[in-house]
């Protein structure tokens, strides 16, 4: 088969659809490949939360009615800690919500939007084989099956933690221990309290989420540290189950059906990249940072940075020479560090400590207790602000006032 275009993006799911709608829309020709051939495929490790950090993308690309039309729930959330309950205010100077959606629903319909969007070919069952390179050296086309060698200016990795695109580019990721794991499951006939969509545990060292979903679906997600290994490898339904026994104001199971596989992993370390981008190559999402998936940043990241990329390499793909495209893939790489490190650093913290440290217990008590706290409490937390909002003097002496107005 063969063929010519601008781009080439390895993986259809959140990242890789965000992309090939924003090029297509700028009149590049876009090769969207997809190693399943099953249009309805979804990821099913996730918990199928979008942080409100993504809704202006998901505005700009048309697709927050489109999800709502399809039963998703605009998401808020409360956070328990030793402190007590967190409960996220009504938001100021950040989108209003994200969404909750199952992955079932949410990847065929980004698939469906992205095959439809102008310039954009969905080529299902084309699992990469190999980039290719011209005489400089510079990758400038994707081999795959069912699809042959196609041509392009720019390969773009949306293709997950273990990214292909990434090996074969010779960009490596950096593991970071995670001390803890993760399970997931849905199931109908359970009711959240205090009506939010989201509510989070820490419980030092373990964390559990409940999340309401669409069709009455609530995802209830354990994250413990490893020592309880051993009790899900035994049964991790009752295990995941039992995560949620005792829990203040914890969900109601008594009727609770499940109604997907219990889904999860063992061990998922954190995975940092120091380069994101080789001529004629770069990577969105899951394929350029990991992150605990404590934090359920991974749906909302992959469509930023996907947006970041799209808008920094459009312009030059359509009137700029190769060199001008790698240049704009090099400061999409620096937007993407700035923005995304800090994140990274401290939840790779966390995820090796199985206790808060001085300062998280400052900023939850004072969260948990003044609500000018807790707004930028959850600024940080659904990743619309910098973490260094939380090192603020104002916010810490806010913080600490508030923790000493209850002893």
């Amino acid at each position: 088969m063969g063929g010519e275009y601008d781009v080439a993006i390895v993986g259809s799911s959140l990242a890789g659809c965000t992309a090939a709608i924003l090029l297509g829309r700028r009149g590049l020709r876009v090769a969207l490949l997809e190693a399943n051939r099953n249009p309805a495929a979804y990821k099913r490790m996730c918990t199928h939360y979008i942080q409100s950090c993504a809704l202006p993308t998901l505005q700009r690309l048309g697709l927050d009615s489109e999800l709502e039309a399809a039963g998703a729930i605009r998401n808020h959330g409360n956070a328990w800690s030793r402190f007590g309950w967190v409960e996220e205010p009504e938001p100021t100077n950040r989108p209003s919500h994200g969404y909750n959606l199952r992955r079932e629903i949410l990847d065929p319909l980004m698939r469906r939007t992205a095959a439809k969007a102008p310039g954009v070919d969905l080529m299902l069952g084309a699992k990469l084989r190999e980039l290719t390179r011209g005489p400089d050296g510079r990758v400038d086309g994707v081999v795959a099956d069912r699809v042959g060698r196609l041509s392009c200016r720019l390969v773009v990795g949306a293709d997950g933690r273990f990214s292909k695109v990434a090996r074969l580019a010779g960009l490596p990721g950096r593991e970071s221990r995670n001390d803890r794991f993760a399970y997931f499951a849905s199931f109908v006939n359970v009711t959240i309290p205090h009506g939010q969509s989201v509510q989070l545990w820490l419980l030092e060292p373990d964390a559990a989420y409940a999340f309401g979903n669409d069709a009455g679906v609530t995802v209830l997600t354990a994250v413990p540290d490893k020592s309880r290994l051993p009790e899900f490898d035994d049964d991790k339904e009752a295990a995941l189950v039992r995560m949620f026994e005792g829990l203040p104001d914890a969900p109601d199971l008594t009727d609770a059906e499940r109604v997907s596989d219990v889904v999860g992993t063992r061990d998922y370390p954190s995975v940092t990249r120091l380069r994101i981008a080789a001529p004629g190559v770069a990577l969105v999402g899951d394929a350029a940072l990991v992150l605990d998936p404590v934090w359920g940043a991974g749906c909302g990241w992959a469509l930023q940075t996907a947006e970041w990329l799209s808008d920094s390499v459009a312009k030059p793909l359509v009137t700029g020479t190769d060199r001008e495209i790698d240049r704009a893939a090099r400061r999409y790489q620096r937007h993407h560090r700035m923005r995304l490190w800090p994140h990274q650093f401290f939840a790779i913290e966390f995820s090796q400590r199985p206790r808060l440290n001085p300062l998280q217990r400052l900023l939850f008590a004072g969260a948990a207790r003044d609500p000018w706290v807790a707004d930028r409490f959850f600024a940080y937390g659904t990743r619309n602000r910098s973490p260094f909002v939380m090192l603020s003097p104002r916010m810490l002496a806010r913080a600490a006032r508030a923790r000493r107005a209850v002893r």
